[in-house]
């Protein structure tokens, strides 16, 4: 789960990028036009940049891990981490019942 919270709908995200794609001509540079839409969708030019540039990458103009990898991964990761702490769980619980059974007296 995210440490913030998502204010913006992600059709609002998209629009925004949308806009930035098609207005950078009408600005003198690429940041130009993200300070203008940003200001008008009422966010800081900083989270609109972050947008445009994740937009990128998903759609393959720029290098990086797509959206949909990186959440792949980030769950496998999760579900590793989750095994292994049940697989030391597991150990121990051998560990345990194994010397329980040589403390028990020989019949």
């Amino acid at each position: 789960m995210s440490k913030t919270t998502n204010k913006f709908a992600p059709e609002v995200r998209e629009r925004a990028v949308r806009m930035v794609f098609e207005h950078e001509r009408d600005h003198p540079s690429r940041w130009a036009a993200v300070v203008s839409i940003a200001e008008k969708i009422g966010c800081v030019p900083q989270t609109l940049h972050e947008w445009v540039k994740k937009a990128e990458v998903n759609s393959g103009k720029r290098a990086g891990v797509p959206t949909e990898v990186a959440d792949k991964m980030k769950a496998l990761e999760r579900e590793v981490r989750e095994l292994r702490q049940a697989n030391e769980i597991l150990l121990k619980a051998s560990a345990y019942f194994a010397q329980a059974e040589l403390d028990r007296p020989f019949r």
